[in-house]
């Protein structure tokens, strides 16, 4: 079996290829200038490319021939969307696009993974948790404006022209290589500076009251994995079963570590629109699979603390 991920040098797009190895012959899209560190310990297929040029996406898919597409490759980080939007939406839109066309162009047959996000729920009331499929789609992002057009996209060239794409909406997940920017991410390695460097005030400027369902990155790549052809045409939900505050991630986090005493500088919220409500309701992938996470989530703040140890 022939898959290609796209994004593969990010975290998730690494774990995944890190996870298939020995499963199948793994291809990873990567741009020529992106940093390579997460997937340097891997002997891949590798092909430079921009999903932005269909030419090159069509000549792609002609190469290889894969059974499996994996798209994960997008611009993900949520406050950079609402500073640059129209890169957001090029990168995103207009990358899914390209590929979904040159798989039609050229006549290939894969299932095709379309990595939506729990971001084109936006904003919920209370009454609609846990979050299902059905909940109204209601962005409150460029990101998330962006995901709902690549989710759509998935859904319409299933309908019209039967590519055999299958989306799924991810909630928060976390683990080793998350990049620094993300919550968990930026506070383990703020942990691991105060540790080795000295000091005890760790700063956010995000919203720490947001409740978050987390998931470990190793059990989001298995549940990728067991896409099926028989599930294209259909979304679904995938998220951990670990709920809590950020605030309270960050406690458990500061308490794995060696400091003795912290102190939490809580600044604002930076974002012009929060969303502070993801509980998903992953009954209909559950079902469909059989998938539960199997990693505690202590485990998976323990691993991403220690990673940032090995970087600091």
């Amino acid at each position: 079996m022939r898959v290609i991920i796209t994004g593969v040098t990010g975290f998730v797009g690494s774990h995944l290829a890190e996870y298939l190895l020995d499963k199948a012959e793994v291809w990873g899209l990567k741009r020529w200038r992106s940093p390579t560190q997460n997937i340097d310990h891997l002997k891949l297929n590798l092909i430079d490319g921009d999903l932005k040029d269909l030419s090159f996406c069509i000549q792609m898919i002609n190469k290889i021939k894969p059974d499996k597409i994996f798209h994960l490759a997008a611009q993900s980080y949520v406050p950079f969307s609402y500073t640059n939007p129209i890169e957001t939406i090029q990168d995103n839109v207009i990358g899914t696009a390209n590929l979904l066309e040159a798989v039609r162009l050229t006549e290939q047959d894969p299932l095709i993974h379309i990595c939506s996000s729990s971001e084109v729920y936006g904003q919920v009331r209370e009454e609609d948790l846990p979050i299902n499929e059905l909940c109204r789609l209601n962005p409150a992002s460029p990101y998330g404006v962006s995901k709902v057009a690549e989710d759509m996209l998935g859904l319409m060239y299933y309908t019209a022209y039967g590519l055999k794409t299958v989306r799924t909406r991810m909630f928060t997940h976390t683990g080793p290589r998350r990049g620094e920017v993300f919550v968990c991410s930026k506070f383990a390695k703020q942990i691991a500076e105060r540790e080795k460097y000295g000091g005890n005030v760790i700063y956010s400027v995000g919203y720490l009251d947001s409740v978050r369902t987390f998931a470990d990155v190793r059990d989001t790549v298995r549940a990728y994995w067991l896409l099926r052809d028989d599930m294209a045409g259909q979304v679904y939900n995938i998220g951990g079963d670990t709920t809590m505050t950020c605030r309270e991630m960050l406690i458990d986090l500061l308490t794995l570590s060696k400091l003795e005493e912290w102190d939490i500088d809580d600044k604002p919220t930076d974002r012009p629109a929060e969303v502070t409500l993801q509980i998903p309701d992953t009954t209909k992938f559950k079902e469909a699979t059989g998938w539960k996470p199997e990693i505690p989530f202590s485990q998976t703040l323990s691993d991403l603390l220690d990673y940032w140890r090995g970087r600091v």
